[in-house]
């Protein structure tokens, strides 16, 4: 439903994965924003080290969390669209550093985001579930 990265430029981050994604923005905050992705999960990008301290609200207490590092996750993508997404990268300068071929027939391509956090668009094929 939700993955989480941890950024060092909050705005510099919503502008790639809007720009990039066409993500649409549900919530945002000088330390956090929401952006639906295909209206089905959400993608959390936080400033770094700014939640640390839990976060009171109306409805409770949300726990502190952080992270650091450079993380992986991966969008799915259809087959008919792997062409379309890898001239959209290029469009954009945004570097694919491997094209893999899985042996079940999923094909991935792997990039970076302006944290360097490895991105990874994949067609049906790449597990038994998938």
């Amino acid at each position: 439903m939700e993955t989480s990265l941890y950024v060092d430029d909050l705005q510099k981050s919503i502008s790639f994965y809007k720009n990039i994604f066409g993500l649409e923005t549900l919530v945002s905050t000088d330390r956090f924003c929401a952006l639906s992705v295909s209206d089905r999960q959400v993608l959390l990008l936080f400033e770094k080290g700014a939640s640390v301290e839990a976060s009171r609200g109306p409805g409770g207490v949300i726990p502190s969390h952080d992270g650091t590092g450079h993380l992986h996750f991966a969008f799915s993508i259809a087959k008919s669209d792997l062409v379309n997404w890898k001239f959209w990268l290029q469009h954009n300068k945004v570097t694919i550093e491997s094209e893999y071929h899985w042996e079940r027939g999923g094909t991935s391509l792997y990039f970076r985001d302006s944290d360097n956090h490895l991105l990874e668009l994949a067609t049906p094929g790449l597990w038994s579930i998938y």
